[in-house]
């Protein structure tokens, strides 16, 4: 990939469900090894952006490219192209009956085609990555949330993704169990992984992030240098939803 091209294009989507429209008219890009953060208010759109973005939801009408191959056409290769993106979700969505190497593994053998050995290892190398080196034979239900969404994040990786997909990943934990999941994100961002990343955690934005944007109403209001956007908001309504949660 050319490092001109964009990791993530989005041109112009808009999404319906049924007559409420969700998104309208939404432009963004995330350069190759960039770290972009999408805040704003719950029903904003955001999540629905994020997930259009690897066509978990399908836009309404406009055009989405990953590394330059435009996903919503519809000839695309979606199974590869969806391949190159890891997603994290708010619920961690581990499979209960699995132990922790079972979970991190079963995809890589199934998809990917890997043997056993192969998926362990690269399994045990994102463990590690992640903290949790010594869980491997664990359940979920025997984990805390964080280690559950750190388990979900080192699943992701271990799909060897260009880039992360993170909505909202720590919205569902306790306060005491945050850092230690945006820590993870933290040290995946200065190895130069292309993330964006849906959050209400403002102190990631302004420390991690290379770009923020601030969506109200299924638009993108403001979008700038995540320091500049926090500190000095231009926008009206951006004051307004800051004032609230800053």
């Amino acid at each position: 990939m050319s490092t001109s091209t964009p990791a993530i294009k989005v041109e112009d989507v808009h999404k319906y469900f049924g007559d409420n429209k969700v998104l309208t008219g939404i432009d963004l890009e995330v350069a190759e090894g960039k770290v972009v953060c999408v805040i704003g208010p719950s029903g904003s759109g955001k999540s629905t952006l994020l997930r259009c973005v690897n066509l978990l939801e399908q836009p309404t009408s406009g055009k989405i490219f990953v590394e330059g191959a435009e996903i919503t056409d519809p000839d695309a290769d979606v199974d590869k192209l969806r391949s190159r993106i890891g997603m994290v979700f708010q619920q961690f969505n581990l499979f209960p009956h699995l132990s922790v190497m079972d979970n991190l593994t079963l995809a890589q053998r199934k998809v990917k085609g890997r043997g056993s050995d192969e998926a362990r290892t690269v399994a045990r190398k994102n463990l590690e990555k992640v903290g949790l080196a010594e869980r491997e034979t664990s359940y979920p239900a025997h984990l805390s949330g964080g280690q559950q969404q750190r388990i979900a994040i080192a699943r992701a990786l271990s799909m060897d993704p260009d880039m992360m997909l993170f909505d909202e990943p720590t919205s569902a934990l306790d306060p005491e169990l945050v850092g230690d999941v945006l820590a993870v994100m933290k040290d995946l961002a200065s190895e130069g992984m292309t993330m964006m990343v849906v959050t209400h955690e403002m102190g990631f934005a302004r420390e991690v992030g290379d770009d923020l944007v601030f969506m109200d109403g299924g638009v993108v209001v403001e979008q700038g240098d995540p320091r500049k956007v926090l500190g000095d908001p231009q926008h009206e309504r951006t004051k307004s939803f800051l004032s609230k949660v800053l």
